[in-house]
């Protein structure tokens, strides 16, 4: 039984790892356009002073309130509500990334002065980036480059189309 269970473990947690990668490469910029656009000098100045331990609960609380946005978005999916679905799976996860970044990019020098903390974020960038180096993860990427490359030959068609109009 554990041979047969370890291999889907395995698939489970790089299925996982491989969603919030694609959705961290939406959420990054946006985390950094709120972080540079969005002035909230106070509580960013809060948050930095506080000693490494709150910023860790601090950190907790985004993902502990939209963690549970993959049950229910699989339980829309379940029950036939595609749309809706798929919604409250990419604003849950985008809202839960947004806000783990901008609080982890205030509070990373803090948190990484917990042992605990340092040893599961060195596991979590070692599995990063075994993810990324793998043979699907780079077709991903070349799919990823050749159709934002399309999109945005599209883009311009469009326009010089529409000028010409």
């Amino acid at each position: 039984m554990k041979r047969i269970l370890k291999p889907v473990t395995y698939a489970l947690a790089a299925l996982y790892f491989l969603a919030d990668a694609a959705f961290m490469a939406i959420a990054k910029p946006i985390s950094d356009w709120l972080g540079s656009h969005v002035v909230l000098r106070r509580l960013r100045t809060w948050i930095r002073s506080l000693r490494p331990y709150p910023p860790l609960a601090l950190f907790s609380i985004p993902v502990i309130m939209l963690e549970p946005v993959k049950p229910v978005a699989a339980y829309l999916a379940a029950t036939g509500q595609m749309a809706s679905s798929v919604v409250t799976l990419i604003v849950g996860e985008l809202l839960k990334l947004v806000l783990v970044e901008r609080l982890f990019s205030l509070t990373r020098d803090k948190l990484m002065k917990i042992p605990a903390f340092a040893w599961a974020y060195t596991k979590f960038s070692e599995a990063r980036t075994w993810l990324k180096n793998t043979e699907a993860w780079q077709a991903i990427r070349a799919i990823s480059r050749a159709a934002r490359r399309y999109l945005t030959e599209m883009k311009k068609s469009a326009a010089v189309a529409f000028r010409q109009s």
